[in-house]
């Protein structure tokens, strides 16, 4: 018998990861953002959202995140189904920790769930990046793929869709503080190049692939000074206030690396070890604060598991 509702956590994200732009992403274990979803008996799609920013997110199903995704899937489905869906926003919007992903890929992976899960987890992927759209003007994956799949994710290519899950070291730790300012995520892809140097191109081509065999070799020197990034971070890093004075106390606390998460303000660090996580993430939130801003710590392991069924 089929469920008639569903409720599903889905984590946030960091995308990019210093030297994998718009290609590197992974999952953490919090925060997340909350979605429940039921059976209407009427046509269409009905949006309510609470909890972080709730009444700055549309709630017209075109113009949401969830909602545009889930259309997405009932077309592919030829399915006139409809649903209602409550989502919790756990992850702040505009964060760059992967707030309209998460939402997306909740709403999906619960709607398949619904409907006897006629698609694969794999195939669920085009239909949460048709949700970022909305946010972002074109359909990536760098977060929703790592939300649904869990775990460091490769986008090889997206012609043809070709993601690939990489290995992750078991000490790998993720730090991300949340500082209390805001950047305009069109305005950091709009600050970005629109042509690369041959040179700095090459530099970066290498700088990911040392990383990927980092993780591949759980070599973490070689992914400390692979973890160098020259088409985002010269740029945007200026948009968040005291970014490179941060950034310094980071490294020089022991983090392997550290960088702006998706577009930011989030940002993020690496560590191998639990001691050294909370050593680096209290310098992060002081670092912020004598920028004067206020932040929000969270430190937790990659996240490996696809999104998880509450009730």
């Amino acid at each position: 018998m089929l469920r008639e509702s569903i409720k599903v956590r889905a984590p946030a994200t960091v995308a990019n990861v210093s030297c994998g732009f718009d290609c590197l992403g992974y999952a953490i274990s919090d925060p997340a953002d909350i979605v429940t979803i039921s059976k209407n008996n009427d046509p269409g799609i009905e949006i309510s959202i609470s909890g972080m920013k709730a009444d700055t997110i549309p709630t017209i199903a075109e113009n949401n995140t969830a909602g545009k995704a889930l259309l997405s899937l009932l077309e592919v489905l030829n399915i006139k189904q409809g649903f209602k869906v409550h989502i919790e926003k756990g992850i702040h919007p505009g964060s760059g920790l992967g707030s309209s992903a998460a939402s997306a890929v909740a709403a999906v992976f619960g709607a398949n769930v619904l409907l006897g899960s006629p698609l694969k987890l794999e195939d669920l992927l085009i239909h949460c990046m048709n949700g970022e759209i909305v946010s972002s003007g074109f359909a990536h994956a760098d977060n929703v793929a790592p939300a649904l799949l869990g775990g460091f994710i490769l986008v090889r290519s997206y012609d043809p869709l070709d993601i690939l899950k990489l290995p992750i070291p078991e000490k790998l730790l993720s730090i991300n503080v949340l500082p209390d300012y805001i950047v305009n995520t069109k305005e950091a892809r709009a600050i970005l190049p629109k042509d690369i140097a041959l040179t700095s191109a090459i530099k970066q081509l290498g700088n990911l692939s040392g990383f990927i065999t980092g993780l591949y070799e759980k070599d973490f020197a070689l992914m400390s000074r692979s973890m160098v990034d020259l088409f985002a971070e010269p740029f945007r890093s200026g948009l968040i206030p005291g970014y490179d004075s941060m950034r310094q106390s980071v490294m020089d606390s022991g983090a392997i690396g550290c960088g702006i998460s998706g577009s930011g303000p989030s940002v993020f660090a690496l560590s191998d070890s639990l001691n050294k996580a909370n050593i680096i993430g209290k310098a992060m939130v002081s670092s912020f604060k004598k920028s004067g801003l206020e932040s929000k710590l969270f430190i937790s392991p990659v996240n490996r598991l696809p999104p998880k069924i509450l009730d």
